[in-house]
């Protein structure tokens, strides 16, 4: 534990499942008076922990999470990495001046990684309309990169929905709970659509039944004609804030084009609605041409977000 004599906030690692709660408690809190994606949100929060073959608690999490609590035990700030050297900063928006910089220079010092035959590197991250954050990360020497992503939200008013339109043959339903099958089949499109190996069905069933945003009638897939999982949508839900995230988005390569997603994406909006969300989100990479078809689904409003490095001179990998 470390203490700032000038602010009286002390520092410390993460302990187990009651700080793994109070880090959820400090995203929902804070999303009401911080700006779009400026702290995490609680799908992606969770997703850390429980989209995982194993929900028990990793000691390794002691060295990687940091906190950050005011004399009152207040939780004011966390540090975290995602990916291997990055680092991600959730802070109460009224601290940031007493321990923004201080954050970052723990995360240098602790979360930073060699790159190939050279120094060690930290990747870290600001959105465009953060200029706080953005002059800080330019005064501790971080370069912006040419990558990042699009932030994504809709308010959802008074206005409707449309309807989703099925093409015929296929079927639009829920996912069904504690179900192998399903389970494996998500796996299967998640891998299918974005190219990849990792997922199984495992990794699914535990993000269902820990995951406390997850909304079994709001996780939605369309059946192809064979029985397969042509396309599927994650709705998770933060129900205080009335705030659903879209994650996954994906439609399996033999099935694109042909308005999957959009309606599965309009049909979990439809239902989110009902129980009361007033607004929904999602995020992808700054070039894919997902792009579009948030835009078609009448995501208004986008925030752009940049990667920054930062080289450690004299830190060798």
């Amino acid at each position: 534990m470390s203490k700032n004599e000038t602010t009286g906030i002390t520092s410390r690692p993460i302990r187990g499942d009651e700080d793994f709660q109070r880090v959820r408690d400090l995203l929902i809190d804070t999303h009401s008076i911080t700006p779009p994606g400026f702290n995490w949100e609680i799908r992606r929060w969770d997703g850390w922990r429980y989209y995982n073959q194993n929900a028990g608690w990793d000691q390794n999490w002691e060295k990687l999470v940091r906190l950050w609590e005011t004399d009152s035990g207040r939780l004011v700030g966390v540090a975290h990495p995602e990916g291997s050297g990055d680092v991600h900063l959730e802070i109460h928006p009224d601290y940031r001046s007493s321990i923004e910089e201080e954050m970052l220079i723990w995360a240098e010092k602790n979360l930073s990684q060699p790159s190939e035959g050279g120094p060690r590197e930290l990747v870290a991250f600001c959105y465009e309309y953060d200029r706080d954050r953005h002059n800080l990360l330019k005064k501790r020497d971080y370069e912006q990169l040419d990558r990042g992503a699009i932030f994504y939200l809709m308010r959802l008013g008074s206005g409707s929905i449309p309807s989703p339109t099925i093409p015929t043959g296929y079927n639009l339903r829920e996912t069904l709970p504690d179900n192998h099958d399903d389970a494996q089949r998500i796996a299967d499109i998640i891998n299918a659509a974005f190219k990849r190996t990792q997922h199984n069905a495992e990794e699914f069933l535990v993000f269902q039944k820990h995951a406390g945003c997850y909304r079994s009638e709001l996780d939605l897939v369309i059946e192809a004609p064979d029985g397969t999982f042509a396309s599927y949508v994650g709705l998770p839900y933060d129900e205080k804030n009335r705030y659903g995230i879209f994650e996954p988005v994906c439609t399996h390569p033999d099935h694109t084009r042909k308005g999957l997603a959009q309606a599965l994406m309009f049909e979990a909006l439809r239902r989110a609605k009902e129980i009361g969300a007033v607004c929904a989100s999602t995020e992808t990479g700054a070039t894919m041409a997902a792009n579009r078809l948030y835009e078609s689904i009448g995501f208004t409003e986008t925030y752009n977000l940049h990667v920054w490095r930062k080289s450690l001179p004299g830190a060798e990998g």
